[in-house]
Parts: C-alpha cells; sequence; structure tokens
C-alpha cells in the first residue's frame, strides 16, 4: 500500500537525515511532497518552501524541533492527515494534544525505521 506522505522540515543537504528520509520513501514506492525552508528537488520530489496545500495527505513526518512547529499547527490540522509522526527530536506535547483533540492519530517513531522495518 503507497502511503502519500507530507514532510516538513525536507532539506536539499544530503548530510541531513531528512534527506535520507524522502529517498527511502520515495524507494519504497510512497508518493512524497515536501515543506523545507529552500525550494528544490530531491528525488524528483519537489520541495515546497510555502505553505501549499496537499490534498489527500495520509502521513505527514516531521523533522522540525518543538519551537519551529508552532507554525506550522493550522497548516497540519488544516490538511486533516491520518496521522503524523513526530520523528526523533521532534517530540512535542501541545501539537500531540491538538492532534489528539482533532482525531488525528499521532506517534514517536522514526520514519526510516518504520520503512526499513516494513511497519510503515
Amino acid at each position: 500500500m503507497s502511503i502519500k506522505t507530507l514532510i516538513i522540515g525536507a532539506s536539499l543537504s544530503p548530510k541531513r537525515v531528512v534527506h535520507t528520509a524522502l529517498h527511502s520513501l520515495v524507494k519504497h514506492g510512497h508518493p512524497v511532497v515536501a515543506i523545507g525552508k529552500k525550494s528544490g528537488t530531491v528525488s524528483g520530489v519537489k520541495i515546497h518552501n510555502d505553505l501549499t496545500h496537499f490534498e489527500d495527505i495520509h502521513t505527514v513526518t516531521l523533522y522540525l524541533n518543538k519551537s519551529n512547529q508552532i507554525d506550522y499547527y493550522d497548516y497540519i490540522l488544516s490538511l486533516n492527515p491520518k496521522r503524523v509522526l513526530f520523528n526523533p527530536g521532534t517530540e512535542n506535547v501541545d501539537l500531540a494534544a491538538l492532534l489528539t483533540k482533532a482525531g488525528i492519530e499521532w506517534e514517536h517513531a522514526c520514519t526510516l525505521v518504520l520503512l526499513s522495518t516494513n511497519q510503515y
């Protein structure tokens, strides 16, 4: 099953874990859209540097620390994803509470680990 995923905090730098995650999502056949500070393309995926409204997002995977997520709260809720993944270092009880209130599943999990263990 392919899971349409939005990466928030995408990076053009191959040194960043999010860069590897984007490649891995594509390799596993998941449709990917991405938002980051700088626009560009990674693994055929355009990285947007604005709050583009995407349709039918199943999973939002976060690669921003808690303080950098605040500007995205309303945006994430407006997309009404099925789940949000808080990758290591992105844990945020405030956003988790908002997601729970909106009926959106969330978990503390590493996208790369989920992909490599076929649990994505």
